[in-house]
């Protein structure tokens, strides 16, 4: 099993280069012992980068969560039992971090004025997107909710890392605001990114020490996706 060392705590998303050992080497990926790039999920890319070892170099074009965490390589493979260096494509992964957090912070917006839940979101470095139900908003709105984001991102809230027992989370969240209610009873140890007297929430992906890395949310444009479900797109100035 891959250890994923940005899991750990906020400290830990900021890891740009670690060393690692190749635990297998197949034809299109190999498997490392430890790693900081980031597997696809949650509606986050995967992280790209580059793998040293020795006189060679290639690079990680993909990374995926199927069982196992998978490296795709465009180049040569390390062989089993290399020891190989990894080096993390920094201002895509900060872009997402930056993205990420923004997300956790319209979505609390938009569950306190409206009770719209997120039900979709899909980050990028240039833009991103949410899905909230039900919704149905007016470009005064979108107004309103950019500048609330604003407000919080100008407060300079610090961002933690941590874990809790479900059961003690419960008592200090609502479950609809962060979509606890989904996630399944057997999960019961969670990992917790919290934007301090802002939001609380269960969450596996990146994310930035604190708002005053986020730049300001300057365009949101809503999109209809069906009945009571609306999409916003974010960008930032």
């Amino acid at each position: 099993m891959t250890e994923l060392l940005y899991m750990d705590n906020i400290e830990a998303n900021y890891i740009r280069e670690f060393d690692a050992v190749v635990t297998k080497s197949k034809k299109d990926y190999v498997v490392l012992d430890r790693s900081a790039f980031y597997p696809e999920g949650g509606g986050q890319p995967a992280d790209t980068g580059r793998l040293r070892w020795n006189e060679h170099e290639a690079t990680v074009t993909h990374v995926a969560k199927k069982g196992i965490i998978k490296h795709r390589l465009d180049g040569e493979r390390p062989p089993e039992n290399t020891e190989v260096h990894g080096v993390l494509d920094w201002e895509r992964r900060h872009a997402h971090m930056q993205m990420h957090t923004a997300q956790h912070i319209i979505s609390g917006i938009v569950y306190d004025l409206y009770e719209a839940r997120t039900v979709g979101n899909q980050i990028h470095a240039d833009y991103s997107r949410v899905d909230f139900k039900p919704a149905s908003f007016t470009d005064d709105d979108l107004q309103d909710i950019a500048a609330r984001c604003n407000q919080v991102i100008s407060g300079e809230a610090a961002v933690t890392i941590t874990e809790e027992e479900r059961s003690k989370l419960e008592q200090r969240v609502n479950p609809e605001r962060c979509n606890l209610d989904l996630l399944p009873s057997s999960i019961q140890h969670l990992r917790i990114v919290e934007i301090e007297g802002f939001d609380v929430c269960p969450c596996a992906g990146t994310h930035v020490r604190n708002t005053d890395e986020i730049p300001r949310i300057s365009s949101m444009k809503r999109e209809s996706k069906g009945k009571d479900t609306e999409r916003i797109v974010y960008g930032f100035s």
